[in-house]
């Protein structure tokens, strides 16, 4: 079993047969795609982060490579359906290795590379309640990661851990393989964790070949000669169903470039759009800020052709617009289209993807009376000449389009009743591309999913004429005086200062102690400057008491230390409890006095 392709010549986008050839139903399985996807000359690259072509799998020979390692896979004598972790690099392993596991009857865990604030202890700590919570029969890591596994695995007693070598040296069974069939389970995919301890969500075969039909059919309308390219980790759901798995059902061909080269080198992913001529690319709204950042600080005139991308898809995290239209300003030059822009919202508990915006339509912004959505849970629209209004508050938020076909959606109250459009609830789904629960937590399980099938998603939202705006999660709000107040207004207030970018600040509450709820706001800052970050602070807290009449307290702290999940989204939870740990509130309560 090869570890790398030796050619290293750029697969084309231009299928042997015609790609558009998906219909609900005609894929039961991924291992019955990759079969169909195998027939053509496409496949996947694989980019350093300085632009080189490292690997290249055509589909035909990940098909050949992932059936020779499912025979050695069988050869542990493993029970059918036990899981395999898989710690989750942008590697043609993982590919091989995850379909090796459809081929042989097993179960694929994707796990998270990243490591966190903390290094190597936490991380060792995350891989071991990620490999208990699963339990894991057997481990595979690149070479890289081996020992942070091998640590991890200490008291777990599983029955093989190693390198992909590892696995190569094994003896090849003779009992014919079996790939996991429609009704089973093709993987367990972890959420990201943002608001509690990751979970691992059971995804069955006929759940994600739906999502992935209806993405390509209906959301994306996939087209021949179209070509992805991917810097999203394959353990997150968009990097892993939209960028490994949907490529391969419409048999298109993806350039890849790793999360942690794309975070230290963004522009390499301008380059590649560039260079391959791709059509379709995926972000978070963080991702195409960071592009505009390292385009202002880069004084070099470096050109780009983004002409031919005509999806540039946007989601897995609050949309932010103000981002996005920097982004469509600063590529304008280089041929970039705002059209592209493809706004969606989706979750792993539903494979991947719930809604699309119309193709080709670019970002639509609903503009609503904050303190109407804050007091009342109606999304009353105002118009767009009171946003410079010092007495008007404003928020803003983004379309995330209509259901893809066979999801019911419902917004619901608190006591369970559909809301009609403008009222502000909790977004209910069904469907067949929605989970089977949590894997070994019945508790969370019942939690999340009713008898009837209709998934709690713990996403706020509204309808607008049967389109869908995410407003975020439920349990991210602040609720202070009866008032609910969204996170996303305060760090807005805060990455109005020059001093800070977006994604440099994250609000939550606290508990005080008289046991009402004070809001907090932790902010990047690269100010060293005692006078000038107590400006920053004062400044902050008048604002945010001026536009939301409630006292804050401000804290700075250092660049690039704001937790973040494992797909690289801000996580409130952790930032609250991380500063939980850090301040006492007999040097709280006086800074909100003042505050107030």
């Amino acid at each position: 079993m090869p570890s790398t392709n030796t050619q290293k010549t750029n697969i084309t986008a231009t299928p042997t047969q015609p790609a558009i050839n998906l219909r609900p139903g005609n894929f039961s399985t991924l291992s019955e795609a990759l079969d169909y996807a195998a027939c053509g000359n496409t496949g996947s690259n694989f980019y350093s982060g300085r632009g080189h072509l490292t690997h290249v799998l055509p589909y035909a020979e990940l098909q050949s490579q992932s059936k020779n390692l499912a025979k050695r896979l069988n050869g542990l004598g493993l029970q059918r359906g036990s899981r395999i972790a898989l710690v989750a690099d942008t590697t043609p392993d993982f590919l091989r290795f995850f379909f090796a596991c459809q081929y042989a009857g097993l179960i694929p865990v994707p796990l998270p590379i990243s490591i966190h604030l903390g290094g190597h202890e936490v991380y060792v700590k995350q891989l071991a309640r990620l490999l208990e919570s699963c339990q894991a029969s057997i481990a595979m890591a690149p070479e890289g990661f081996v020992p942070f596994l091998e640590e991890a695995a200490t008291e777990l007693n599983l029955q093989l851990i190693g390198g992909p070598e590892t696995f190569a040296s094994l003896e090849e069974s003779q009992i014919p393989l079996q790939p996991l069939e429609s009704h089973e389970l093709a993987y367990i995919q972890y959420t990201s964790g943002s608001t509690r301890w990751p979970r691992g969500v059971e995804v069955t075969q006929s759940a994600v070949m739906t999502n992935l039909a209806g993405i390509i059919q209906h959301g994306l309308k996939v087209q021949t000669g179209d070509r992805c390219v991917s810097w999203l980790p394959f353990y997150h759901d968009m990097g892993l169903v939209g960028f490994v798995l949907g490529p391969m059902a419409s048999q298109l061909s993806v350039d890849y470039l790793s999360t942690r080269d794309f975070a230290m080198r963004p522009r390499q992913w301008l380059k590649l759009m560039t260079n391959s001529k791709a059509t379709i690319s995926f972000s978070p709204s963080f991702g195409y800020e960071l592009c505009v950042r390292r385009l202002r600080e880069d004084s070099s005139s470096e050109s780009y052709d983004l002409s031919a991308w005509r999806i540039a898809g946007v989601g897995a995290e609050t949309i932010r617009a103000d981002s996005l239209g920097r982004f469509a300003k600063a590529l304008e030059p280089s041929g970039f289209n705002q059209q592209a822009f493809l706004a969606c919202y989706g979750m792993a508990e539903c494979s991947l993807a719930i809604s699309f915006a119309p193709l080709h339509s670019g970002i639509s912004v609903d503009l609503v009376d904050a303190d109407e959505l804050s007091n009342n849970r109606l999304a009353s629209p105002i118009s767009s000449s009171v946003i410079g209004d010092e007495e008007a508050r404003v928020s803003k938020f983004v379309n995330c389009g209509v259901p893809l076909p066979g999801y019911e959606v419902e917004i619901r109250d608190d006591m369970g009743i559909a809301l009609s459009d403008r009222e502000s609830g909790t977004i209910y789904v069904r469907g067949a591309s929605t989970m089977t629960g949590y894997f070994n937590d019945p508790v969370l399980t019942q939690e999340a999913l009713s008898e009837d099938g209709w998934l709690n998603t713990g996403d706020i939202g509204y309808w607008i004429d049967g389109s869908l705006v995410i407003i975020g999660r439920s349990k991210d709000m602040i609720i202070i005086n009866g008032r609910n107040i969204w996170p996303q207004d305060l760090e807005y207030v805060a990455e109005q200062q020059p001093e800070v970018r977006p994604g440099d600040s994250s609000a939550f509450s606290v508990s005080g102690p008289d046991g009402d709820e004070v809001a907090i706001m932790v902010v990047q800052c690269r100010e060293t400057n005692s006078e000038k970050r107590d400006d920053l602070i004062h400044r902050l807290g008048s604002r945010i008491q001026k536009e939301l009449s409630i006292p804050s307290y401000i804290e700075l702290i250092p660049p690039r230390t704001l937790p973040r999940t494992s797909s690289g989204k801000l996580s409130r939870s952790r930032a609250k409890s991380d500063f939980l740990k850090r301040v006492e509130w007999e040097t709280l309560a006086p800074a909100l006095s003042l505050s107030a």
